[in-house]
């Protein structure tokens, strides 16, 4: 069994675990025993990184937000194993109709974004953050499928330098300790890193985005940007919401996100060109002996421009899988085959 790597986080002096435990099953899919069963197992196997957000879990309702945070902040004050985690958690972006959060007029404003930290240092019952993101921008930006930009969907919007501004505060005030973004674009890291050195605010050391064999939208230009930058990807959804592991391709009405919850949520991940890209796959990774999740995991585990993978599970049988897909290595052969299937049905998911 191959040991997890670690990876600095961007220019910070914080290294974490190359797989990220992704918590927003927390409350919704998972109790909060079996959430404090999965971060035990996750530090048993050498993962330090954790990642949450304000509005999990998934699917976002009134009667459930923050609880993922609560059922971490119970896992760490039971286990005190506080100081040997990186804890990552982003406050929310303009509400898209969560009119729960703060309202649904909160945005990456002084105001919000002081109320969404303290709120979140209550629920993980910590004094600091390590890695605090911006879930989504204030401005509008072609994301969460939106496969062009739409001058048309222009609003007001919280200037980036407003955003900084707040931050860079929160880092002096000891509450956080680094920034990232999150569903960014290459426009909006160049933007974050000019205002950083222009002025003198911290500096964005991460950028979460999808990235799986689906959606491989990083690699035109915001490869290059972050490279240039110093900018870490935190690579979400390396299993598209579960067609990847093909639980879908098998049983249309399996068990999971996108049979539990509206397709409308999520709709990127329901295209007939998912489907149809998620098939071949599945019939590659079967050809050469390993699980459709084995060949999708591994393969985003091996790109160099990912700082951390985030992973995340219903059950410890899928955490499991998940991390031990670490030890597996693609051949140049198959590595090959991917990309043909990639060229042939491009970002179906972007």
């Amino acid at each position: 069994m191959h040991a997890i790597t670690r990876k600095s986080l961007g220019r910070t002096d914080m290294h974490v675990s190359s797989i990220c435990l992704g918590t927003m099953t927390f409350g919704e899919q998972n109790t909060e025993a079996q959430a404090h069963e999965q971060l035990d197992y996750a530090l048993e196997r050498g993962i330090n990184f954790i990642d949450t957000a304000e509005m999990y879990p998934v699917m976002p309702r009134a009667q459930t937000q923050g609880r993922t945070e609560e059922f971490i902040g119970s896992w760490l004050k039971k286990s005190g194993r506080r100081s040997e985690l990186i804890l990552a958690t982003k406050v929310a972006g303009p509400s898209r109709g969560m009119h729960w959060i703060r309202n649904g007029e909160n945005d990456l404003n002084a105001p919000n974004i002081r109320l969404a930290i303290e709120a979140s240092l209550n629920r993980l019952q910590t004094d600091y953050i390590d890695l605090y993101q911006l879930h989504w921008p204030s401005r509008n930006a072609p994301i969460f499928g939106q496969k062009q930009f739409d001058p048309n969907l222009e609003r007001t919007c919280v200037a980036i330098e407003e955003t900084l501004e707040v931050l860079s505060a929160l880092i002096k005030e000891g509450k956080i300790r680094s920034i990232g973004v999150s569903n960014e674009t290459s426009w909006g890291v160049s933007e974050f890193i000019r205002h950083s050195e222009n002025q003198g605010f911290a500096r964005i050391a991460t950028i979460q985005n999808a990235y799986n064999l689906l959606n491989r939208s990083f690699e035109q230009g915001l490869d290059e940007t972050c490279f240039r930058e110093d900018v870490g990807l935190l690579a979400y959804s390396p299993l598209a919401f579960g067609q990847l592991s093909a639980k879908y391709v098998d049983d249309a009405n399996a068990k999971g996100r996108l049979t539990l919850f509206p397709p409308t949520w999520s709709p990127r991940y329901v295209r007939q060109s998912v489907l149809h890209a998620s098939k071949r796959y599945a019939l590659l990774a079967r050809e050469h002996g390993i699980t459709p999740t084995q060949l999708a995991l591994a393969w985003c585990y091996s790109r160099w421009f990912v700082t951390s993978t985030i992973i995340g599970a219903t059950s410890l049988t899928q955490l499991q899988e998940n991390i031990d897909a670490w030890s597996i290595s693609l051949s140049p052969d198959l590595m090959h085959e991917i990309d043909k299937i990639h060229l042939e049905i491009c970002n179906p998911a972007q």
